[in-house]
């Protein structure tokens, strides 16, 4: 998993999004909408999680006449319980960046 180094916040945006709803199938275009994601970026991330069996991918088997097949994912058992801890990371990173006052990212001189 991702024990060694913490995931990017695009990884951890991913991750987070497909944890919304454990049982539904997404599309990689759906992600790119809603995290405002270019698919340049989102499906590397994609590919990565899913080599590291956080993620299981499917094919779309009801593909509607003129349109290309098209990849499913969602979380694995690994990928949710790393949802678990990124959620937790993250909501008790904002606590303690709001406790003491600082703003995340550079603030200039």
């Amino acid at each position: 998993m991702f024990r060694s180094r913490r995931p990017s916040a695009q990884t951890t945006a991913v991750v987070l999004a497909l944890a919304e709803d454990l049982t539904a199938w997404r599309y990689g275009y759906q992600l790119c909408r809603q995290l405002d994601i270019k698919p340049g970026s989102l499906y590397p991330i994609l590919m990565r999680l899913t080599d590291r069996g956080l993620l299981e991918a499917t094919w779309d088997t009801d593909v509607p006449a003129g349109r290309p097949p098209r990849h499913l994912y969602r979380l694995t058992g690994s990928g949710r319980a790393l949802a678990t801890e990124l959620a937790t990371t993250t909501t008790t990173r904002a606590a303690a960046t709001r406790r003491s006052g600082l703003t995340e990212g550079w603030q200039g001189a």
